[in-house]
């Protein structure tokens, strides 16, 4: 077994970076002991490896690192963002194609919320993009009951706090209002558990719907629900400073397009109307 030195990484970073958890998540497992290297099991993070080293998680080899790959996903209302879920209810990833990686989402969406969703196998990634201090604008399109005036909704620009907990000023703006219900544009530096529900209620408007339309430079566009699209390696290279990985690289050029496909539709849900 490697030593603590400062040769190698710690093994927590190497489970994410091969999508096999997140950082805090590879931390938890092996706190378990559920994770041995080198034929022996480990109970601390505080272990440095390198490729000489043998992982493995539940007696099964952990995959090889891959270059960080990133894809833009539709979620539809009615699927939680974990992995498994103690309700019972369907997740993302039980709708995601069968012939995607394993793969870590971007933040998250809650269960009636829906629209893009960043999925990616790195777990190095999910965590950098995921800090507040990367700076990236969340925006979402809410419809909710009620009129307001640009008077009701200064509070949540100045940030407001519900039951002690404090929330960051928001861009909101009004698009129109039709009928009962108005549609407004709502930017946030960071998401916290049903923020803009939260925050709307405060100021005595009903969300009835939550669509998230860009996370930083990626944009929903013209996506439908369930639809998964990899995001091209220049863009990566461009926007976060990284490789995409050669082989996806490879079959976008080959096809003229990068990977693009709706999940599995005798998985998908109805189309929210």
């Amino acid at each position: 077994m490697t030593s603590t030195t400062p040769q190698g990484e710690r093994i927590a970073k190497r489970m994410a970076r091969a999508g096999r958890a997140s950082r805090r998540e590879a931390e938890r497992l092996i706190g378990e002991g559920r994770v041995r290297v080198n034929g022996k099991s480990i109970d601390s993070p505080a272990l440095n490896v390198t490729a000489a080293d043998r992982i493995e998680v539940d007696g099964i080899p952990l995959a090889a690192a891959e270059a960080p790959r990133m894809w833009r996903y539709y979620k539809p209302v009615g699927l939680v963002t974990s992995e498994r879920d103690e309700k019972g209810r369907p997740t993302v990833f039980d709708r995601l194609p069968e012939d995607l990686p394993r793969v870590l989402s971007v933040g998250r969406l809650d269960l009636n919320s829906e629209g893009l969703l960043l999925l990616t196998n790195d777990g190095e990634l999910k965590r950098k993009l995921e800090l507040p201090s990367t700076g990236w604008t969340r925006k979402y399109r809410v419809r909710a009951k009620g009129n307001p005036t640009e008077q009701t909704l200064k509070p949540l620009e100045r940030g407001i706090v519900i039951d002690g907990e404090k929330f960051r000023p928001m861009s909101i703006s009004i698009d129109r209002v039709q009928g009962a219900n108005c549609w407004l544009t709502i930017g946030l530096k960071e998401g916290k558990n049903r923020e803009i529900r939260r925050a709307l209620n405060e100021v005595g408007l009903d969300v009835n719907r939550l669509i998230r339309v860009s996370y930083g430079p990626f944009q929903l566009g013209e996506m439908k629900d369930g639809e998964v699209e990899e995001i091209r390696g220049k863009i990566l290279r461009d926007q976060l400073g990284i490789k995409a990985e050669p082989q996806a690289v490879q079959r976008a050029k080959q096809a003229g397009e990068p990977y693009k496909r709706a999940a599995n539709p005798s998985k998908s849900l109805r189309k929210r109307k």
